[in-house]
C-alpha cells in the first residue's frame, strides 16, 4: 500500500521497525505531538521515540588522474557497485568517507565533495553519497572485502553499475549533474 503523507509515512517506518521502546522494553503507542504529528510513544517512560536507523556512505571513487571512476564487486555477487560502509557511533561521514576507502582500496582520498542521500529501506540505512577523488591509483590494495574492481570511464561506469539499484541512482545522477 503506497502511503501518500510524509508524516503517515514516518509513523509507518517508525512502527514496524521499531514496535517497543528502545528504553524499558514497553509498546509503543501513537500519540500526536506538536509541529510533528503522529508520533510513537511510549506510555512507560512518558518519552517520544523517534526512529533509529543506519547511517552508511557510498563513494563514487574519481581518479584525478585520468577521470575513471573505479567500480567494485563484493561478497560472491556478479555486479559492479560502489565503494561503500557504515558510519561509526560519533564519526563524521567526511571520517567514515576516507577511512572507507582506505580500508577496502588501500587508497587515500585526496578532497570530497557531498552529492546527495537517499534512505534504503530494506536495510533501514540513510545512505549518503559522495564523490571521493584520489590522487591516481598506485595505492590500490583492495582487501578482503573486494572481489574484483576495474575503473570506467564515466560512459563506461554508467553501462556497467549493477542495474535498478540505489548505487545506479547515484551515479546517474552524479554523471548527469557533471554534463
Amino acid at each position: 500500500m503506497p502511503i501518500q503523507s510524509p508524516g503517515l509515512f514516518f509513523l509507518y517506518l517508525c512502527l514496524m521497525i521499531q514496535k517497543h521502546c528502545f528504553e524499558c522494553g514497553a509498546a509503543l503507542i501513537e500519540k500526536e505531538l506538536e509541529g510533528e504529528g503522529i508520533v510513537p510513544y511510549c506510555p512507560k517512560c512518558e518519552q517520544y521515540r523517534f526512529p533509529m536507523y543506519n547511517v552508511a556512505v557510498s563513494m563514487i571513487v574519481i581518479n584525478e588522474q585520468n577521470g575513471e571512476i573505479l567500480l567494485i564487486k563484493q561478497y560472491g555477487r556478479p555486479w559492479f557497485v560502489l565503494v561503500a560502509g557504515y558510519v561509526n557511533r560519533g564519526e563524521q561521514l567526511e571520517h567514515a568517507v576516507g577511512r572507507e576507502i582506505k580500508e577496502e582500496t588501500g587508497m587515500t582520498v585526496s578532497r570530497i565533495k557531498f552529492n546527495r542521500t537517499s534512505f534504503f529501506e530494506p536495510s533501514n540505512t540513510l545512505m549518503c553519497n559522495f564523490t571521493a577523488y584520489v590522487k591516481d591509483d598506485s595505492e590500490l590494495t583492495p582487501n578482503q572485502e573486494i572481489d574484483s574492481y576495474q575503473w570506467f570511464t564515466p560512459d563506461e561506469a554508467r553501462k556497467n553499475i549493477r542495474p535498478d539499484s540505489l548505487a545506479e541512482r547515484f551515479l546517474n545522477a552524479y554523471l548527469d549533474d557533471e554534463d
